[in-house]
């Protein structure tokens, strides 16, 4: 169906386009469990995958790197097991960031 007196302005949305955040870290996917916040992240600027992990009971958090042989699914599932996999050392231990935040 033709619409004449609809004429295009161009998108809707310009500055999503063109925008200046395309470093941050996109969130793919998130969930929330008993004060337990986990979120699937997408790192634009080199195209890696992470999963972060914040307790908002005590205030821990800590981010997984997915690596090449991961599920990105199956971190973001179970990212407790995987952060123990690779403190243990059948991982790469470099690939746990651990902090503590403030509670907010």
């Amino acid at each position: 169906m033709v619409y004449p007196h609809v004429q295009y302005q161009g998108p809707a949305y310009p500055d999503a386009l063109h925008d200046s955040t395309a470093t941050e870290p996109r969130e793919l996917d998130s969930r929330v469990s008993d004060g337990i916040h986990v979120g699937l992240l997408w790192h634009p600027a080199d195209g890696h995958l992470s999963v972060a992990v914040h307790d908002g009971k005590t205030g821990e958090s800590f981010e997984l790197t997915v690596g090449e042989d991961d599920r990105p699914r199956d971190v973001f599932i179970h990212p407790y097991a995987y952060a123990a996999r690779r403190r243990a050392g059948s991982g790469p231990a470099a690939d746990v960031t651990v902090g503590v935040r403030a509670a907010v």
